[in-house]
């Protein structure tokens, strides 16, 4: 249906380039996940609470953002494109070397902050090279491209958990110095399960004897080739900086001309929309000019701002959601085993990766309205079940595979949906990604300190809290919509304009 040979043909001539801009994206998915089930051993390492390292989090989203608008300066050729690549993907095989060496919070956040900025980069460009690449044609590309992000975050955890520790991984001075045998270290840890570790005040002085750094090590090692693919697509290019040699076009003149030849009126149509796609990823200060505000209603403006903030409940879900569901598993009434606890965030994502899958046929015969209203109640009822049977273990894995599979594609429907009404005017996707990446921040920022002072129940009510306001501003959307003008005939005609929006959708990836 979307893959003909046409299709085909320029995956074949463009098949380094797209498995290079995939592979990176899977350093993205790799780098966005382990904070989570890496949380009490992270804890132990930098002998800090809670409401400190959830700070971490904060300073690795807020320079995500940084790194999306860094990434837009380096778009600009294709050399620089992928210099940027290669020094981000390279990023954050050092940042997996160097996290075990970060005994201070401080330093860990400061590192994560550089993660941060690297992932940034990786998605900003990744997106708009393979747009460029397959303009019209790339929106099963950017499915992939997603698909890649979240089996990166499944991986992440999985590699984690057989180094994750059972109990407390600080050993005080005095028991420390019985015996240098890791295996009866560990044996000599708390007897018991703690019933709240993320109230539980770790010793600020004593043995770290965590083996989370092997994990970490080894997520360095599997990324490593990312870079060097990165590399090579350089080297190919005649980009290397130490080479001498113009830079090449991302298609050559002959292929240039078969995807322009005069009797395919469909890639005309596409060579004279590229204007526009370049325009539709621009900065959010180059949307906010005041000649784009010029005889707009206040339904316009209404339509943004409702969009966004269904994203920034949404997504910021996401965030707080597998960054925290480790803490809350551990603790009480649940107390669920540290290494059991550590396959909730892989199947948090593993779901979110198997519902990007499924959304890409259902989105051909569901409206993308409709597909918003399945995933927000989705989660509103998925929220209430958990708190309805909040002392189980068994509807606890349930309710994460449900959430997983409700919001993988609340971002690219609630994107369509929304340009659909603007008929791919104004700054939706901007708007959008910014507030989804700024909900993804905060909210994470908000329930870590939440938790940490009013205990681990609060994290499903703020879920629950979350996921009403999110319903709440999509009800408002579906308001402004019916406010709206509608489009004039010449308007709906246009269909090189509709073409646009799975460019769109691959602006954002979590």
């Amino acid at each position: 249906m979307w893959w003909d040979e046409r299709v085909s043909a320029r995956f074949r001539r463009n098949l380094q380039p797209t498995l290079t801009y995939w592979s990176v994206f899977f350093s993205f998915g790799l780098c966005i996940a382990f904070l989570g089930p890496t949380l009490l051993d992270l804890r132990c390492q930098t002998q800090s609470s809670l409401s400190q390292i959830t700070w971490v989090f904060f300073s690795q989203q807020f320079c995500l953002l940084l790194g999306s608008c860094l990434g837009g300066v380096f778009k600009r050729t294709l050399a620089q494109s992928l210099l940027a690549l290669f020094a981000s993907s390279l990023a954050i095989s050092l940042v997996f070397a160097i996290i075990p060496l970060c005994h201070n919070v401080v330093v860990l956040a400061v590192v994560m902050a550089v993660a941060g900025l690297a992932m940034g980069c990786i998605d900003t460009i990744s997106n708009m090279q393979l747009v460029k690449i397959y303009q019209k044609d790339s929106a099963i590309f950017l499915q992939a491209l997603h698909f890649f992000v979240g089996f990166g975050a499944l991986l992440s955890p999985l590699i984690a958990d057989p180094f994750l520790s059972d109990t407390n991984c600080i050993l005080a001075n005095g028991t420390a110095n019985a015996s240098s045998n890791l295996p009866h270290i560990r044996k000599s840890l708390l007897p018991h399960h703690p019933g709240n570790l993320s109230h539980y005040d770790l010793p600020m002085k004593g043995m770290v004897v965590t083996r989370v750094s092997y994990a970490f090590w080894i997520m360095a090692l599997i990324n490593l080739p990312v870079p060097i693919a990165v590399f090579f697509l350089l080297y190919k290019e005649r980009m290397v900086p130490c080479f001498n040699g113009s830079s090449h076009p991302l298609l050559s003149a002959d292929e240039l001309a078969l995807e322009t030849r005069p009797g395919d009126k469909d890639e005309l149509s596409a060579a004279g929309q590229r204007p526009q796609v370049a325009a539709g990823h621009e900065d959010l200060f180059s949307c906010c000019q005041s000649k784009n505000f010029r005889g707009a209603s206040y339904t316009y403006f209404a339509v943004h701002v409702t969009g966004a903030l269904v994203l920034f409940m949404t997504d910021g879900i996401v965030g707080e959601y597998s960054g925290f569901v480790y803490s809350y598993a551990v603790e009480e009434p649940l107390s669920v085993v540290h290494k059991v606890a550590g396959y909730l965030p892989s199947l948090f994502w593993g779901f979110i990766t198997l519902g990007r899958l499924i959304s890409i046929p259902v989105s051909y015969r569901m409206k993308p309205a409709t597909m918003v209203f399945i995933n927000v109640v989705g989660v509103l009822i998925t929220f209430l079940l958990l708190l309805i049977f909040s002392s189980s273990v068994v509807f606890l894995f349930v309710g994460t595979a449900s959430l997983g599979l409700f919001l993988s594609s609340t971002f690219p429907s609630m994107l369509a949906y929304t340009e659909d009404i603007l008929q791919y005017k104004g700054c939706a996707t901007t708007v959008l990604v910014t507030g989804a990446g700024i909900g993804e921040m905060v909210l994470q920022l908000l329930v870590g300190s939440i938790i940490h002072d009013r205990g681990s129940y609060s994290f499903l009510v703020c879920g629950m809290i979350f996921g009403c306001l999110a319903f709440t501003f999509y009800a408002l959307l579906v308001f402004f919509h019916r406010m709206y003008p509608k489009p004039s005939p010449e308007l709906d005609e246009a269909s090189p304009d509709k073409a646009a929006a799975p460019e769109d959708t691959g602006q954002y990836q979590r």
